[in-house]
């Protein structure tokens, strides 16, 4: 349901679009896209219309957002060794759908399992969800004040805008709950949703959507952002690179065999959470995500991130070692977090342990057996597996030590940061597999605090192989089957379809 309230004043809309059903995955995603694009230009014409003075005397403007809908009449036996791709129960399943052309080869997956398991046509039509006038401009394109000055009439009197009421994580979050006779939900996230976190990751990071990889890296520091240009343009100039080409803030293309951008306008100023893109083919490149510090960067952008359905996503970052046997640049593989970031607290309780993904913790200790080229009893020296705490207090330092440190060692941390936590927590919550490679940077406990000229030779060694275990991690993990990277660890007893 749309949450719009029914006012009795005339509804300008395109022609009614009846669900139809598809047993070709691919020509129900087209019409899905036909759909979304003649709804989103009936919307902005009629805005410009509006604008130049052309518009309706009086009502509304409005168009709706496609949806996917399956109707099972019976129990199914489907193969569930699979974390995805059917329903359990007998029902109605339905979703609305933003940006189906972003989403092509997605979305045809999704549906492609759908048929297959369960040998019922899938359904594709009109929802009753508005479209918000500010997500039916293309992307990159802007409401201009001096447009909204020729309005004569407030702009929510004549097109609908965003709602909060279905903008909500309730589905991912589990707490959702319909109405007698509504139908399930059958993927994650409602298109309202989508198309709020697509326009924030544009606001956050100055590069499309688009660009997005299903591989992501998250840093907390900018040697790695510097690291990873300069590792990319040297696979953009190997002539047997599967990459393609590397994109920066403000969509600043470098494309293989050039010395310099095509295509963007460098930023003179970054944004908040820049983002970078070594592009593959099929989206199966890398993207690194500086977030800075703090566990609210971190889930803001894991918030927003989760909407494109990454395969994995990693954090590689700096921490505070707490063991007197560690050294300045020891690497340490999370097993296990403590949460006391607290901005996740209403959304999943602290006491839902966060576990470790098999497949995930295999890939990064083998990323980093290949790159250090240490394996074994040799491993231990550089690197500790063990659990880390994240912590939303930055001067934690300053605080008296004796209950900190009490908890610490009750939870058997080995090292402590800020956004270890959050990731892997909101990773577990919206079902992206995730993991954890941090590199010690100092040791308050034990008199090495992170101050100017402290960071020794092996240190500054070790935080230049750092980003390229995290690299590699993320190649071994594109090399794995999705239906065994989406683990069903990750599923709960009532989940959507849709991955």
């Amino acid at each position: 349901m749309s949450g719009i309230p029914t006012l009795d004043i005339p509804v300008l809309r395109p022609e009614p679009a009846p669900f139809e059903p598809y047993r070709d995955p691919v020509a129900a995603v087209e019409r899905l896209v036909a759909l979304y694009d003649r709804n989103t230009r009936f919307i902005r014409d009629g805005f410009q219309a509006m604008v130049e003075g052309r518009g309706p005397a009086e009502g509304r403007i409005r168009a709706c957002y496609p949806a996917v809908r399956l109707v099972v009449p019976t129990h199914t036996p489907v193969d569930t060794r699979l974390s995805y791709g059917y329903v359990a129960e007998p029902g109605e399943y339905t979703t609305t759908i933003a940006q189906p052309s972003l989403f092509f080869a997605y979305l045809v997956e999704q549906l492609s399992q759908l048929l297959h398991h369960h040998g019922l046509p899938v359904e594709v039509g009109e929802s009753d969800v508005p479209i918000p006038l500010h997500f039916a401009f293309p992307e990159g394109t802007h409401i201009e004040g001096v447009q909204m000055d020729a309005l004569t009439k407030p702009l929510r009197d004549i097109f609908d805008v965003p709602d909060l009421a279905v903008t909500d994580d309730a589905i991912v979050n589990g707490t959702w709950y319909g109405r007698p006779g509504e139908p399930n939900p059958l993927a994650p996230f409602t298109a309202p949703r989508i198309d709020f976190s697509l326009h924030r990751l544009q606001h956050y990071t100055a590069t499309a959507p688009v660009h997005f990889q299903n591989f992501v890296l998250f840093t907390n520091y900018q040697f790695y952002v510097e690291e990873f240009c300069r590792h990319a343009r040297a696979l953009l100039d190997t002539p047997d690179s599967p990459y393609e080409t590397l994109v920066e803030p403000g969509n600043v293309i470098t494309r293989r065999g050039e010395t310099a951008p095509s295509s963007g306008t460098p930023l003179g100023r970054l944004p908040q959470m820049p983002a970078y893109h070594l592009v593959r083919p099929g989206h199966s490149g890398i993207t690194l995500i500086n977030i800075g510090v703090g566990p609210s960067n971190a889930k803001t952008i894991t918030d927003h991130v989760a909407v494109l359905r990454p395969h994995a996503w990693l954090m590689l970052g700096h921490c505070a070692g707490l063991r007197a046997s560690q050294r300045l640049g020891d690497y340490v593989l999370a097993h296990g977090y403590v949460r006391e970031d607290h901005v996740l607290d209403a959304d999943l309780p602290t006491w839902v342990p966060i576990p470790p993904l098999a497949e995930v913790q295999v890939a990064l200790e083998q990323a980093v057996e290949q790159v250090a080229g240490l394996s074994g009893w040799d491993l231990k020296r550089i690197m500790r597996t063990g659990t880390v705490a994240s912590i939303d207090n930055r001067n934690w330092e300053l605080r008296d030590h004796l209950e900190p440190v009490q908890r610490f060692s009750q939870s058997r941390a080995i090292a402590l940061d800020m956004e270890s936590a959050t990731i892997a927590a909101n990773g577990f919550r919206f079902r992206v597999p995730y993991g954890t490679l941090l590199c010690v940077s100092d040791k308050p406990l034990h008199g090495e605090l992170k101050l100017p000229g402290m960071a020794s030779a092996f240190y500054q060694r070790q935080v230049a192989q750092h980003l390229e275990i995290g690299m590699r991690a993320l190649e071994l993990l594109r090399e794995m089957p999705p239906e065994r990277l989406h683990s069903r660890k990750l599923r709960s007893f009532m989940e959507t379809a849709f991955q």
